[in-house]
């Protein structure tokens, strides 16, 4: 029963990992991958001497850390309001509605987001700017725009899944806990703070740690289709993976984009190996207790 299994993994996983070598070689077509000359570390240092590498680097590392803290507070939030719903219901109905942007495609994202900021017939050119009295924005032109922009859309699309889990630990608080504050006065506010917020922490931490180890890696679909793929965009919407993808598909330059994507792996890697230890940590010192 687990062959299928072990050959996906071994097929999907680890036959890929031969391809590393693309990233120390002068790939030529004509001589084959294991043919190309060996470069050693040439491709890494092309790449590091141009400001894509700090430009790519910086952008991934922003946005995912931005992400994992604002999208943790936000799942938290809604997690703790839908648990505040006591009509079945209205919480079932709430729920769909806010998990309902994680199941629509990045594709239909990102021509929602088109509806709304098209300089011709968007929704905030054509009707939210001139209330204000502002002249329309030419937003895939405008790079300063693009760093809230989808950090917006990844919390309208993400959070409603991710407080999922959350609302699962929260519901599996005894609710003894809340009777025993209830009859010594405290308030709901003070019952958040002092019991929810307290006993779903390790789920918090484990899920922020694992957000660390993969800090490398992006949402590609979110950096390359919801700003349309605008070269003008590049310097706010360039991240690793697309950074990879548009080396190898726009520039051909196969060597520097494995270089690239061997980079963000290794690194990846040793974040995941850290976060692991700490988890483990935390998971003993929790045993202990």
């Amino acid at each position: 029963m687990m062959l299928p299994g072990l050959a996906y993994l071994v097929i999907n996983n680890y036959l890929p990992l031969f391809g590393l070598a693309i990233a120390f070689k002068d790939v030529n077509y004509a001589k084959g991958i294991w043919g190309s000359d060996w470069v050693g570390l040439q491709n890494f240092e092309y790449l590091f001497k141009t400001d894509d590498a700090y430009i790519i680097t910086r952008n991934t590392l922003l946005y995912n850390g931005a992400f994992i803290v604002l999208g943790l507070a936000i799942a938290v939030g809604i997690a703790i309001l839908l648990n505040e719903i006591k009509n079945r219901i209205a919480s079932r109905l709430y729920q769909s509605v806010i998990i309902l942007p994680f199941l629509i495609s990045i594709i239909l994202v990102s021509y929602l987001v088109y509806a709304m900021l098209s300089m011709d017939t968007g929704f905030v050119n054509k009707t939210l700017l001139p209330l204000f009295g502002l002249e329309p924005i030419n937003w895939y032109n405008e790079p300063k725009y693009w760093p809230y922009i989808l950090t917006l859309v990844h919390l309208w699309k993400g959070a409603g899944y991710s407080c999922i889990v959350f609302l699962a630990a929260i519901i599996a608080i005894d609710p003894e806990y809340y009777e025993a504050a209830r009859l010594d006065g405290a308030s709901k506010w003070m019952q958040i703070r002092r019991i929810t917020i307290p006993m779903i922490t390790p789920v918090i931490v484990m899920l922020a740690l694992l957000g660390i180890g993969r800090i490398f890696y992006s949402d590609f679909g979110l950096f390359y289709q919801v700003p349309m793929n605008s070269g003008a965009l590049f310097e706010t919407t360039n991240v690793i993976d697309t950074y990879v993808f548009r080396g190898l598909l726009q520039l051909g330059d196969i060597g520097m984009s494995s270089a690239a994507g061997f980079y963000q792996s290794f690194v990846g890697f040793a974040l995941v190996l850290v976060s692991n230890l700490i988890v483990r940590k935390i998971n003993k010192e929790n045993a202990l207790f």
